[in-house]
């Protein structure tokens, strides 16, 4: 069968992009080697979330006296590793669900372009065969990066994956490098009983993020006892012993670090190996494929999205960049009515789900500042919240950036309970260029943490009523 669309990689960008194509009256495949869902589903954003749920649960029983509540309580480690990966295995059937809903062929085994129209897929068993497709889209997703320094082995030194199924509580841990993946399984071990120490070579951790959301996640990880070295550098790991002896070079000299395992979150790689992409001629870039707004290849019927093209490596924006993809192939075919819009690469919300949580989306203040805005900027502390203190967690703060000119929404940066829900009112505000006039006009729910995001802006203009 020749199919109008084939998909290689069932992750968040590809399992998106064959609904899309299906629903557009395009014949869709999708080859997937594993499982459907992808890294995703199955090994990360939502495995992991499961995981940060049960830290949070066990950090409540810690803390049931401040609810004025008597309880007790040990966490199991093995039935922690258990629900995660239920709720992981529940999502990926969830996808095959939709596979049939959408009547989108599953072809399981490692697919390879082996020419512009044709796709070997080679299953477990070794047999062959070969897929012919219009359209091509590659969407074969990220693994952990590894350094020379850190091989990782899956026992002593481990990449996310093996952190999320090891067979029990480690009782130290070292977490190298300090994302979104390292800060988060440095809550979810330090909240368990393990011993965290983060080692990050940038001068702060969650380096990404505005400066004073580092500031905060910081002492927030020093008060709960994670020991966090910053400017630092593990130059060499010792495995010999029954743990790990890691050497870290930092500003005043060399330090050497022992712990049971060693976490590896250094970022993440492109899986563009041994799929076909030099023998076609498809450029790529610092490990990236290289793709036209709409996530065309310089190879005609050949895209690519998601953690193997050049954009951010978050889930969200592999899904847009799948629906995108689609409907200009679409478009282009005459089965869809209008070329879509590309993504504004500049309103792409970031979340990180440690606790407190982190949430962003645009400028950092110093970014605004050296882009040549003017700027206002308002912060508003969560400890002047009503909900954050009915909830018990009045740590971190709300920070808006404004465009002093014209009231333009350049960026929020949030740190605290349940921000990761707020973030998306400051991109569809953005989307739609609102002011900081229209925000404040619009009336905001008492009590919640989303009318911080009111508050802050008050700040920003001179007009705070709670602080």
């Amino acid at each position: 069968m020749v199919y109008d669309v084939v998909v290689l990689g069932s992750g968040p960008g590809g399992y998106v992009a064959a609904i899309r194509a299906s629903q557009l009256g395009l014949k869709t495949a999708i080859i997937e080697k594993e499982s459907l869902g992808g890294v995703c589903l199955n090994w990360g954003c939502i495995p992991t979330k499961a995981l940060l749920k049960s830290a949070q649960v066990n950090e409540y029983i810690k803390h049931a006296k401040d609810f004025g509540i008597e309880a007790a309580g040990t966490p199991n480690f093995e039935a922690v590793i258990k629900r995660s990966r239920g709720v992981a295995d529940k999502m990926s059937k969830g996808v095959q669900f939709l596979m049939k809903k959408n009547k989108i062929d599953v072809i399981m085994g490692f697919g390879k372009l082996v020419s512009k129209g044709k796709l070997e897929v080679t299953d477990k068993d070794g047999k062959k065969q070969i897929v012919e497709a219009r359209h091509t889209i590659i969407a074969t997703g990220g693994r952990s990066r590894q350094l020379p320094t850190m091989p990782i082995d899956g026992k002593k030194i481990i990449g996310y994956r093996e952190a999320m199924v090891l067979p029990q509580m480690p009782k130290s841990m070292i977490v190298v490098g300090s994302g979104a993946i390292g800060v988060e399984f440095a809550y979810f071990y330090n909240s368990m009983g393990t011993k965290v120490t983060i080692v990050e070579f940038l001068p702060r951790i969650v380096p990404v993020e505005d400066e004073e959301i580092s500031k905060e996640l910081e002492k927030q990880y020093k008060k709960n006892g994670i020991s966090i070295m910053t400017s630092s550098e593990v130059t060499a790991v010792d495995t010999s012993g029954n743990g790990v002896k890691a050497k870290v070079k930092t500003a005043t000299g060399e330090v050497e670090l022992e712990a049971d395992v060693l976490l590896s979150a250094v970022g993440v790689s492109a899986n563009i190996e041994g799929i076909g992409l030099e023998e076609l001629g498809i450029k790529t870039d610092k490990g990236r494929i290289m793709v036209d707004k709409y996530g065309q290849s310089n190879v005609p019927g050949i895209y690519a999205i998601g953690d193997c093209s050049p954009g951010q490596a978050l889930a969200h924006v592999a899904s847009k960049e799948g629906i995108v993809c689609v409907e200009a192939i679409a478009y282009n075919e005459k089965k869809y009515h209008h070329q879509p819009e590309a993504i504004d690469y500049n309103n792409i919300p970031g979340c990180t789900y440690c606790v407190p949580e982190i949430a962003s989306v645009g400028y950092t203040e110093k970014q605004a500042k050296d882009a040549g805005y003017d700027i206002k900027v308002g912060k508003f502390p969560l400890s002047a919240s009503g909900k954050a203190s009915a909830a018990g967690h009045t740590e971190g703060f709300i920070k808006v950036i404004f465009d002093a000119k014209y009231g333009e929404w350049l960026g929020t940066h949030m740190i605290g309970y349940n921000v990761t829900e707020l973030i998306a009112e400051t991109v569809t505000a953005r989307k739609l260029e609102t002011t900081y006039h229209e925000v404040l006009n619009a009336i905001h729910p008492h009590p919640t943490i989303s009318e911080s995001i009111k508050d802050a802006i008050e700040v920003a203009y001179g007009e705070a009523i709670h602080i």
